[in-house]
Formats: C-alpha cells, structure tokens, sequence
C-alpha cells in the first residue's frame, strides 16, 4: 500500500533531455528545444505519470487519443483534434495508459531557449499558458494545417545542421505559432459567444445568491477563485470570457455588482453605511467607501444624498 507521501510525490522533469527519456525517445539533438511526434512516444506503465511537472514550456497538437490525462481539477479525453499549451511547473497526470493512441506533435522547450529574444518577456501574458487542458484550443481543417505547417518548419529547422541562425529562426517561427494561437483562441471566444453568455448568467446567479446569503457575512467579499470554482473553470479562463462578453475582468464585474447591490441598499433602506458595508461582505467600512468613490465619483452618503 503507499503512503500518502508517495501519493502525493509530484515526478520533476527539469530539461528536454529528461522529458525525452520520461517520454521513452532517444537524446534530444537539441539541451533545450525538441519537436516531438507523438507516434514516436513510449507510453510505458510509471508511477511517475500519476502526478508530474516539467519546468518547460510544451505546445502540443494532439488527434485520436483514449487515454485521459488530469491537468488542475479536470479531465480531459483526447478524443477530438486539439491543442494545449502549457507554462512550467504546472502539476499533471495521466490515466490509461496503456490505452494511448496520440497522433500529432508536441513542442518543448526550456526557458533559456528564448530568454536573449523579446518572446521572453511577452510569452506569459499569453492566458492560454495558464488554462487547464478542458480550455483546450478547438481547431478547424484549416486552423489545424497552418498549425501544423509551422510545427513542421520548427521541426525541418530542428533536424537540420545547427549554425548561428538556427535558434534565430526557430524561436521566430514559435512567436509567429503564439500569435495564431492567440488568434485562434479569440476566434473560440467569439464563436461560442453564446455560451459565454450562458456563463455570465451564472456568475451573474452565484452572486446573487451570494450577497442574498449570510455566506458574506462570513466569508467576506466575493472572490475569482469562489466563482471559478463554482464554474469548473481556472480564473485565467473566467476572466478571458467575462473580458469577452463584457469587457470587464472578473474582477471588475465583481466589484460592479457590488456597487449595484450597494446603491439599492443606499436608496431603499435607512440601513447605515458601516451596515451595507458589512452587509455586502466588507470588513471595514472604509474599504467599502474608498471602491464606492473609487467608482462612482461619490461617496455613498453623497449617493444617497443626491438620490434623495
């Protein structure tokens, strides 16, 4: 039986050459970049796949898998054309493994590889590094071929004899592979506009419920995380929808519904403003004054003065 320690061990993979050898391929022809194709993946039978973390970046394409892998709290079965990226030291697992059948390439790569270009510094601002795998990117016939063409070029690129513009060009061909992703990913949001709009109903309905509740009497103010997780999605992702559909970050449309909720009770009750403040899930009612004028330009007793 194991221990709970041995459960919870979470397997590292620091370089492109340990990914390679997890993966059961021969030594990458490259320390800190590799394009790898899936069919030539060892899926072997570890411990190890039960929870790890590479400190790479990965881009993958993947088609006709039955195995699932966990990414955060989800799953997610490969059993449609996709494509996930993935920042370093976020926690995987993999189950079923004897039942994977993967086509498609995956892309690794170390940090260093682009630290001395200007990537380095943009390349995380991409939200879609941070999204859990069942965020994946949905891809249509031709988004599919331009993505795999330029996997190809950085795989062309890969193979061939390593001169002093060999890096130049594949780190160039990866920024130009990010702004498709980015692009695609944009495309996603608005094609399933609907049912982001069905999302907003939700937070929409989870805060309603919430500032009804005593919850906030107890829990403070609403937070991203409370909604995110009552949504089953990350809070990168929810604030990429809501952003979306409202321009707004969940955040933000937090703190709108709140001063929402705050100007009924001003203008309806003779509840106090240290008791709405607390009514609404602050702890001082200082802070409650300063987001008010924050965002309306007054504060709340010169709201209820002037509404009066």
């Amino acid at each position: 039986m194991q221990t709970d320690k041995e459960m919870n061990e979470i397997h590292t993979i620091h370089s492109v050459a340990e990914a390679h050898h997890f993966l059961g391929l021969p030594k990458p022809m490259h320390p800190l970049v590799s394009v790898i194709k899936f069919e030539d993946v060892s899926f072997t039978v570890s411990d190890a796949w039960k929870r790890f973390t590479l400190n790479l970046y990965t881009i993958a394409i993947k088609k006709g898998s039955n195995g699932k892998m966990k990414y955060g709290q989800s799953m997610y079965d490969f059993d449609e054309g996709i494509m996930t990226l993935t920042a370093p030291r976020q926690v995987f697992s993999v189950r079923d493994l004897q039942d994977v059948v993967v086509s498609g390439y995956l892309l690794t790569f170390h940090p260093d590889f682009i630290q001395a270009y200007p990537l380095a510094k943009i390349i995380n601002n991409y939200g879609f590094f941070s999204y859990a795998t069942n965020e994946a990117l949905f891809l249509s016939d031709k988004e599919e071929q331009i993505i795999l063409g330029l996997m190809k070029a950085i795989e062309l690129e890969y193979n061939a004899n390593i001169d002093k513009f060999s890096q130049d060009v594949m780190v160039a061909t990866i920024d130009l592979l990010l702004i498709h992703v980015d692009r695609y990913y944009n495309r996603q949001f608005i094609t399933r506009r609907r049912l982001h709009s069905d999302i907003l109903s939700k937070v929409d309905s989870l805060l309603d419920n919430y500032f009804n509740s005593e919850t906030k009497e107890h829990n403070g103010l609403p937070t991203v995380q409370f909604l995110a997780d009552n949504l089953s999605v990350s809070p990168t992702h929810l604030s990429d929808l809501l952003k979306n559909v409202t321009g707004l970050t969940t955040l933000q449309y937090i703190h709108t519904k709140l001063i929402d909720k705050a100007k009924i009770l001003l203008s309806t009750t003779n509840l106090s403003v240290s008791e709405i403040a607390f009514q609404l899930g602050f702890e001082y009612a200082q802070s409650f004054n300063k987001l008010f004028k924050n965002k309306t330009k007054a504060t709340p007793l010169e709201f209820r003065q002037s509404f009066n």
